[in-house]
């Protein structure tokens, strides 16, 4: 038996390289304790050191076989996030589609060079709502700011000087769950917009902090108030808790909502690296 363990224990060492630190640290708990028992056992004789060592050894297998099913849990977490995902883009306002198509029927004879410039943005607004649909995994932040100034640009045909935007997003070497900035935008323009009222100015901007990276989209709007789960205040939310749960499950980010002091939303997004 001592001889069995002290093999075992040896084929755990000798692989540490290809084990993960996890599953290298586990075993050794696992193993350390019974064969220091049994040999222990062999020259004092003490059957309770045996009995501690067995009991021990089994609460660490224990252990691990628990932390395979949270792991197991989390991963299926993340496929559901990754539903999610999908399901959002496939459930695009109609409206929108509607609009965008109705705009660019109207330039046609107004301004045929402008209408090739929509015509391409709606093309990579709908190219990147695709892309995510097959996206199992997060996206260069990159490839999520391209999807917003498509979006974008189409809203802004629509409310002309109505909507303005200001981009300041030197930092974009990092990666983020699909769909994350473009509904955060879209709630902005959503849930702020008022054509009778003055221009709605939306604010994205990039840093990298001492912990990761921070997106910032800021704008002018009616604002509101951060959802507390209850009655009509959460309906606003509901995309936003969306992204929120994704980036906590995808890249353990946060996402927090904040009124702005001269009126409107402030939206923070938190990646760690």
């Amino acid at each position: 038996m001592v001889i069995l363990l002290i093999l075992n224990l040896a084929g755990v060492i000798q692989r540490r390289n290809s084990l993960p630190k996890k599953y290298y640290r586990a075993f050794l708990t696992h193993l350390l304790p019974m064969t220091a028992a049994f040999i222990a056992h062999t020259f004092f004789f003490v059957p309770m050191v045996v009995f501690v060592g067995v009991v021990f050894s089994t609460l660490s297998m224990f252990t691990i076989i628990i932390y395979d099913q949270i792991d197991q849990y989390m991963r299926q977490q993340r496929e559901i996030s990754h539903q999610r995902a999908s399901i959002m883009v496939l459930q695009m306002r109609p409206h929108f589609i509607y609009n965008a198509m109705m705009s660019i029927y109207y330039l046609c004879t107004q301004d045929p060079q402008k209408t090739q410039q929509v015509t391409l943005d709606f093309t990579t607004y709908l190219r990147r709502n695709f892309t995510a649909i097959a996206s199992e995994n997060t996206v260069p932040f990159a490839d999520e700011l391209e999807h917003t100034r498509a979006y974008l640009a189409i809203e802004q045909v629509q409310f002309v000087d109505g909507l303005l935007v200001e981009f300041d997003t030197p930092h974009k070497e990092f990666r983020v769950p699909p769909l994350t900035l473009q509904p955060i935008v879209e709630n902005s323009i959503k849930h702020g917009m008022d054509p009778e009222s003055t221009p709605l100015c939306i604010s994205i901007r990039t840093r990298e902090t001492a912990t990761g990276n921070e997106i910032i989209v800021e704008d002018n709007g009616f604002g509101f108030a951060p959802a507390d789960g209850q009655g009509q205040d959460y309906k606003p939310h509901i995309a936003l808790e969306n992204i929120r749960e994704r980036i906590k499950m995808m890249c353990d980010g946060e996402l927090t909502i904040q009124p702005r002091a001269e009126g409107g939303t402030v939206v923070r997004v938190s990646i760690n690296r």
